[in-house]
């Protein structure tokens, strides 16, 4: 297993120096999904939930999200962000909304936190717009498919569907299939 990058020798937290990296173009997208009924997602199609306007004011929260997140996340890195997008797919039938971020930057470090949070935010944010008619609704599956950039260059989930799995992920325990509910 490789060492991890944010402990020094002795075990303590420290944050990672990037100073000597080169500085590259790079590219995270993050997916997560919000768990709900049919009838709450025709409710958010519709506009026609409490609160108003649930998906741009999610989308607005996971993008100042993403900008946050050295402020939210101690050890990471504050970045120059080039771009974020929040995007929806509302599956009525599943009663699911499906949260996708890309986070983008020009820099040293990767951009795999921002989108993250992005996805988080955004899905919170989701919650909190719903809560009133779905208490029990879920923010699940929160993770990054794709990323880009850097030294180790580009890395995909495999079986996630828009991606093509890396070899690097091929034994990964996060790439085994949930245990059955």
């Amino acid at each position: 297993m490789t060492e991890l990058s944010h402990l020094d020798a002795d075990g303590r937290a420290r944050m990672v120096d990037v100073g000597g990296k080169a500085e590259t173009d790079r590219e995270a997208v993050a997916r997560g999904l919000l768990r709900t009924t049919p009838a709450v997602v025709a409710a958010i199609a519709a506009d026609d939930l409490p609160k108003a306007d649930v998906l741009a004011t999610a989308r607005i929260a996971g993008i100042a999200g993403a900008k946050r997140t050295s402020d939210l996340i101690p050890l990471c890195h504050p970045l120059p962000l080039t771009s974020v997008r929040v995007d929806f797919t509302l599956d009525r039938a599943e009663g699911s909304v499906a949260i996708e971020a890309v986070a983008r930057t020009h820099g040293r470090t990767g951009v795999e936190m921002e989108a993250l949070t992005a996805v988080a935010v955004a899905g919170l944010t989701l919650h909190d717009m719903v809560k009133a008619v779905d208490p029990a609704a879920m923010l699940t599956d929160v993770r990054v498919v794709t990323k880009s950039g850097g030294k180790r260059g580009e890395w995909r989930r495999d079986g996630e569907a828009g991606t093509q799995p890396s070899p690097e992920a091929a034994d990964h325990p996060a790439q085994a299939a949930p245990p059955a509910p």
